[in-house]
C-alpha cells in the first residue's frame, strides 16, 4: 500500500474524531511503520495567556491520536483500537507560534494489545514530550462495517 493511500486513510479516520477535527490535526507523513500528525498553533490551544504556551492537554490529545491512528497504517485489516493506557512525559514547553508534530510507531503488536511509542516535537527537532501507549485490539468483526468502509474508502 502506498504512503498516499495510508495518508488518505488516516486523514479520514482523524476527521471522524471530534477532538482531532477541533484541534485541526493533519497528517504530515504516513508509512506502514510510522505516522506523523501535525497540531497547528492557534489561539484556542493556548494554556497560559502570559507566555502563549500550548496547553498540555492539546499535546496529549495529539500524541494519543497519533498513537491510536498508527493502527490504520500498520494493521492488515482495519479495526478500532481504543486507548487503555497512555503515559506522557513532558520535556519542555512547546515554542509559542509554531506547530507541534507527533511521530508514532508500534513497539509491539499482539493478538489483543498494541504497544506504541510517540514523540512530540517542533521544527527545531527538540522533543516537547514523549509517550508510551497501550491499545486494545477489538478485532475486525467488532468494528462496524459502515465505519470501516468510511475509513478505507475506495481503496479497499
Amino acid at each position: 500500500m502506498t504512503d498516499t493511500v495510508l495518508m488518505d486513510r488516516v486523514d479520514r479516520f482523524i476527521n471522524m474524531l471530534n477532538q482531532a477535527r477541533d484541534l485541526g490535526l493533519t497528517v504530515a507523513d504516513a508509512t506502514q511503520d510510522q505516522l506523523t500528525l501535525c497540531l497547528p498553533y492557534s489561539e484556542k490551544i493556548i494554556g497560559y495567556p502570559e507566555t502563549r504556551v500550548i496547553h498540555g492537554g492539546a499535546i496529549t490529545t495529539l500524541m494519543d491520536t497519533a498513537s491510536g491512528s498508527i493502527m490504520v497504517c500498520a494493521l492488515e485489516e482495519f479495526e478500532l483500537c481504543p486507548t487503555l493506557d497512555l503515559r506522557v512525559d513532558y520535556m519542555r514547553p512547546a515554542e509559542p507560534g509554531l506547530p507541534v508534530y507527533a511521530r508514532a510507531e508500534i513497539r509491539k503488536l499482539t493478538r489483543n494489545i498494541v504497544f506504541t511509542r510517540c514523540e512530540a516535537f517542533q521544527d527545531d527537532g527538540e522533543i516537547v514530550a514523549t509517550c508510551v501507549g497501550t491499545f486494545m485490539r477489538l478485532g475486525k468483526d467488532a468494528t462496524p462495517k459502515s465505519f470501516r468502509d468510511l475509513i478505507l474508502g475506495a481503496d479497499q
